[in-house]
């Protein structure tokens, strides 16, 4: 027996509870819903999920978010199976959570503080651990009701299911605005250190290509097959949360840089949309965008809306080009493989592969060459002096044909697609 076995902490056990508001039109199914949140709690270290159930009600009451009958019913089996954690997906208000963790004698908490606490387990990078402590303030700003008891933890996350400091601490606001502001700093300096590397990365004229979609949708193991890199590529939710890029060579030799980003979810956390807008920027400035949905899912379609409107909230212009995969066919039986091939047919930007198996990559490559192949144009420009940033960049694109220095600044001929003379226009 290893020694990590013989000192393990025995797993918190928790509980999944689904609140489905009937009077709420624009709800998620909930089985699909339901089943995603116990995937949510399993992605956690240290948790044991013993139970999970959907609890149906007309609309969520300000004090209990149940009803008395209902929290007394609930509060029997958590005692019952001595439930330690309770995880709600949806959102609960401090209130509600201070009255539920009194009333069933365990801790609580909602769909935002889970994820941020797995994202808090994940980061690996500096920017991604300042990003998370950033947004985790954020969150516990509007509440103050939670412990800092992070720092004491052997394991990283954010303090919100317990660890040695188990006292409730209320963190002081003053405390959480001066720690804003030093991580704000901190974030500063960091973005400062990336804006030189994207820099450096503009000068070399490759395409860059990000792999987007829903969290355990196959990107990681997309961009293991397509690069011979090992990005952790497990079934389980948020396996990679730092953006990894590396070089691939297409089979028609030219080179791009290929980027793996964090998988998105439904209801993401809007602390976490605005503290890892940062981290998705190599979406924004990508040339082309795969996204990258798991067709075997049930609930694909509304993942892919999710996703659609995630790009939304982050600024992606629509015009940059995006490819369509459905990945996991090798999950489908024979006659839903062959129906969706079909359907994939008659959809030019749209290819079913298997990440996993290596099936219809090839396909994928010979479209990402096609997509980045794009017609060009030539055009004369006149730039003055004082315009050296939109001339350095049209250098860094490489689209310059010919420059002629001129009395009043420069007369250029450049060689460029639409998508690089409406990038010129907003420099």
């Amino acid at each position: 027996m290893t020694g990590f076995e013989d000192h393990s902490p025995t797993p918190t056990r928790a509980w999944v509870l689904h609140p489905e508001i009937t009077s709420d039109r624009a709800r998620r199914a909930s089985g699909p819903a339901l089943e995603e949140a116990v995937a949510l709690a399993a992605a956690l270290p240290g948790l044991e999920v013993v139970g999970a159930e959907v609890v149906r009600l007309p609309k969520a009451r300000p004090g209990l978010l149940f009803g008395t009958g209902k929290v007394d019913e609930i509060g029997a089996k958590l005692a019952a199976q001595e439930v330690g954690l309770v995880l709600v997906d949806g959102h609960v208000t401090p209130v509600q959570q201070r009255n539920l963790e009194r009333e069933w004698k365990v801790k609580l908490l909602d769909r935002t503080g889970l994820i941020l606490e797995i994202f808090a387990d994940r980061a690996r990078t500096r920017e991604g651990v300042l990003q998370v402590e950033l947004a985790a303030l954020s969150y516990q700003r509007t509440r103050l009701v939670r412990a800092w008891t992070h720092l004491e933890r052997q394991r990283g996350g954010l303090g919100f299911v317990g660890g040695p400091g188990e006292t409730q601490i209320e963190a002081d606001r003053r405390a959480i605005d001066e720690a804003i502001t030093r991580i704000k700093r901190q974030l500063s300096k960091v973005a400062k250190t990336r804006e030189l590397h994207r820099a450096a990365r503009k000068k070399v004229p490759f395409p860059v290509v990000a792999l987007v979609g829903y969290t355990n949708a196959g990107k990681s193991t997309l961009f293991n097959r397509l690069t011979g890199a090992e990005v952790m590529a497990k079934d389980m939710l948020f396996a990679t949360l730092d953006p990894t890029m590396r070089g691939v060579v297409l089979p028609s030799g030219r080179k791009i840089i290929l980027s793996d980003t964090v998988g998105f979810i439904s209801e993401l956390p809007t602390q976490l949309v605005a503290a890892f807008r940062a981290t998705l920027e190599e979406v924004l400035e990508a040339d082309l965008i795969v996204h990258v949905r798991d067709i075997s899912h049930a609930d694909s379609d509304e993942q892919a809306r999710d996703v659609a409107s995630i790009l939304g909230e982050l600024g992606v212009s629509e015009t940059t080009p995006l490819i369509e995969v459905w990945n996991k066919i090798d999950r489908l039986d024979e006659a839903r493989r062959a129906a969706l091939a079909v359907k994939a047919e008659r959809e030019p930007d749209i290819f079913s592969l298997s990440a996993l198996t290596g099936e219809g990559v090839d396909t994928l490559l010979a479209a990402v060459s096609a997509a980045l192949d794009e017609e060009r144009f030539e055009l004369d420009l006149h730039l003055g002096f004082d315009e050296g940033k939109r001339r350095a960049w049209l250098f860094q694109q490489g689209v310059v044909e010919s420059e002629e220095q001129v009395e009043d600044g420069y007369r250029l001929h450049v060689r460029w697609t639409a998508r690089q003379e409406s990038r010129f226009r907003e420099i």
